[in-house]
């Protein structure tokens, strides 16, 4: 008898890791948006037995934008993406996030296809604040492939 899964508790998610592709990985505190949506086509043929229509699927569509939010920090490569796409000049990068186990080894990983820098924004900037200056950045994409990896705790 094969064995099954002993976890019974869900994955934390707070421990993962977002790479660019091109050997860069980067912190991020938030990642929004991994979301697929299909279509479907209401058909019916005149010959049909029955009183309802079938469902077939039609197109899958990923409707939300990637969202990263960060710390702000001396590294601008999503700015100078955001630039090169500004110029006509698109980087479409595969993106792949990858959620950890307690223990820091990969257990599922999200690949974002042909993604490319939609919008960005800096920091809120405040005098009287408190807070950490943020950098958000909306990734537009093609597809969404997710897989198992490792065996995780």
């Amino acid at each position: 008898m094969a064995a099954i899964d002993a976890r019974n508790d869900p994955y934390r998610a707070f421990n993962y890791e977002v790479d660019f592709g091109d050997k860069t990985s980067a912190g991020f505190s938030e990642v929004s948006g991994l979301v697929a949506d299909g279509d479907h086509v209401d058909y019916r043929e005149g010959t049909d037995r029955f009183n309802h229509v079938r469902r077939l699927p039609a197109l899958r569509k990923y409707p939300n934008n990637l969202v990263l939010k960060r710390g702000y920090t001396k590294n601008i490569n999503l700015w100078t993406m955001a630039q090169q796409t500004a110029l006509g000049k698109t980087n479409r990068r595969d993106v792949i996030i990858t959620l950890k186990d307690e223990e820091h080894n990969p257990v599922m990983r999200w690949k974002v296809m042909a993604a490319w820098v939609n919008k960005i924004e800096g920091p809120s900037l405040k005098a009287s604040g408190n807070e950490v200056a943020m950098e958000s950045v909306e990734l537009c994409f093609e597809s969404i492939s997710v897989e198992l990896v490792g065996g995780g705790a």
